[in-house]
């Protein structure tokens, strides 16, 4: 039995919705029987079996690239037209994360104003245009009360991350500049809507585990975490899930949940450094 989180006909956009735990996001909204619009930047051949076992009327499929502010305001154009509905919800997964270690005084400009670019100014771009569609219909109490934003952050913009300084930053700034603000100004056109953030350390993704087969990188990532293991994609979608839903989580606003397994700090050296 699925329990009811009072989600069914909520409409809700995830970004970055083709792998790791947007999918799984998705699908566990589907299963609450909610409203998905579900952003991919490239491939959406990951999304596909969904769209066997959900009908169009529950599942759309829309592809951006979001550092492109016409891109994004056509994502929730085209949301608001096939499901007649605003969308209600907003996950904000996308992201990228440099995979070599680079030092910052090694770093290029390109890189950083890549990560930057897609993982902040695209999650600001979204997030607007997700406010200003919401300002401007006519929006009943009970639509209303559904209203929220959930950032996906990282251990990273916590504790900072030896050789991605461009990805820490752009976590960090997800998760205390724009949660802690951003909770103060939703309520002036939903009074009660929240938002939140995920904060999830090592996700055993697709794109992670190649690295995961690693057993430095494992001991690295599992060394300050009373749990010893590597988190699925469903500790953090359930955690988005839960949050999104007023019905158990409607008087937690401004907060980051870490989903980390207990982790104190990053792991800066190895027994052989010291």
């Amino acid at each position: 039995m699925v329990l009811d989180l009072e989600l069914h006909d909520v409409h809700v956009l995830v970004t970055g919705a083709s792998g790791g735990i947007g999918l799984e996001t998705v699908e566990l909204f589907l299963e609450q029987g909610a409203k998905v619009t579900a952003h991919y930047n490239s491939n959406s051949d990951s999304l596909h079996p969904l769209a066997s076992r959900y009908p169009s009327k529950q599942l759309l499929f829309t592809q951006a690239e979001l550092t492109s502010e016409s891109a994004v305001e056509s994502i929730f154009d085209s949301a608001q037209d096939h499901f007649d509905l605003s969308v209600q919800v907003l996950v904000v997964n996308h992201g990228i994360w440099p995979s070599q270690d680079t030092s910052i005084w090694e770093m290029e400009l390109e890189q950083w104003n890549r990560t930057i670019d897609v993982n902040l100014t695209a999650s600001f771009l979204v997030t607007k245009h997700f406010l200003r569609c919401l300002s401007k219909h006519e929006l009943g109490d009970d639509v209303k009360r559904h209203v929220n934003i959930i950032f996906v952050g990282s251990t990273a913009g916590r504790f900072g991350e030896k050789g991605h300084s461009d990805y820490a930053a752009s976590k960090s700034a997800l998760m205390y500049g724009l949660t802690l603000t951003l909770k103060n100004e939703i309520v002036k056109i939903a009074p009660r809507g929240r938002v939140n953030c995920v904060a999830p350390g090592w996700v055993r993704t697709p794109l992670a585990e190649e690295a995961l087969r690693d057993p430095n990188v494992v001991y690295r990532a599992l060394a300050t975490t009373p749990l010893k293991k590597i988190a699925t994609t469903f500790d953090t979608a359930m955690q988005i899930v839960l949050l999104a839903s007023a019905k158990v989580s409607g008087h937690v606003t401004g907060q980051i949940v870490d989903v980390n397994g207990g982790m104190e700090g990053r792991l800066l050296n190895n027994a052989e450094d010291i």
